[in-house]
């Protein structure tokens, strides 16, 4: 399959610092030894996988999401737009509209249903996308601007931007995911076709691979789950995956030689053997089984 269509990725996980970032990088630089890979990083409110990834910046495009503009001129009142909004983001307040850009999703209801046509949308920028060339490995970062409030625009846009360009032609795709289980992280891992969970074996890992799991659920994806640092705690993690016939993939025992890579930007497949085993594991079963 890998050969013969774009194969997408997600690294997701229920909390944050289990390792998305971690098994992300690591596995995009091992499979971009064998297929030409793209590694999108979608937490757009800290991303970090250009740590390290290094390359060359090929293009750096700014990000814009559409927000309604009040053109008092125009209006007549009629209060259309306020009731329209689902958002609260467009209040009329006597003879004065208010739009708050940070509550607008863009749906354009209140533009499209003015009657005066005094709600016209304008681009409003939100972030920007870098795009870098590493070798075999692409790499994609989009980081959303600061004081936004909204993330979903923003990976919208960066699952556009890869639709629309040759960028989908590449055999594998790897998204590495916002932690939680919120809309940013539905929309990152909503065009994927299986989901890495990243997980740990303490109480607060299940838990929050407990909810990661009913959300993927939900969204009917397909999923196999990663357990790091898998010798800090008790079984219950793997007891879990088992109940609920969920693929552990691959156990990552902790080392601090890893820790200590990590901690200076550097990845660690093919430097620490007990790393390196599991992502050759990782990396069979993603060719073998999906």
């Amino acid at each position: 399959m890998i050969e013969s269509s774009p194969l997408r990725i997600a690294i997701a996980s229920g909390k944050g610092g289990t390792g998305k970032t971690f098994l992300a990088t690591n596995l995009a630089r091992l499979m971009s030894q064998y297929h030409k890979t793209l590694l999108v990083d979608l937490d757009v409110e800290e991303p970090n996988d250009h740590v390290f990834i290094h390359g060359t910046l090929e293009s750096s495009l700014p990000q814009y999401k559409m927000i309604p503009e009040w053109n008092e001129a125009k209006c007549t009142h009629c209060g259309i737009c306020s009731s329209s909004c689902a958002y609260h983001a467009v209040i009329q307040l006597g003879t004065y509209v208010a739009v708050f850009k940070e509550l607008c999703h863009s749906c354009h209801a209140c533009s499209e249903l003015c009657p005066a046509q005094a709600l016209p949308m304008q681009p409003h920028e939100i972030g920007v996308t870098n795009i870098m060339i590493a070798e075999n490995l692409t790499f994609i970062e989009s980081q959303l601007q600061v004081g936004e409030e909204q993330a979903v625009p923003l990976i919208h846009r960066t699952h556009t931007l890869i639709r629309e360009n040759e960028l989908h032609d590449f055999p594998i795709h790897i998204y590495d995911c916002p932690p939680g289980t919120s809309c940013p992280v539905v929309a990152a891992v909503r065009p994927a076709d299986f989901v890495l969970l990243v997980t740990e074996p303490t109480p607060f890992g299940l838990n929050d691979l407990q909810l990661a799991v009913d959300t993927l659920i939900k969204l009917d994806k397909p999923m196999g789950v990663v357990i790091n640092r898998c010798d800090i705690g008790n079984n219950e993690v793997e007891a879990y995956c088992n109940r609920m016939q969920i693929p552990v993939i691959s156990k990552i025992p902790y080392n601090r030689q890893v820790a200590v890579l990590y901690s200076n930007g550097e990845l660690v497949n093919g430097r620490v053997h007990s790393a390196t085993v599991a992502f050759g594991q990782i990396a069979s079963y993603i060719r073998d089984n999906i």
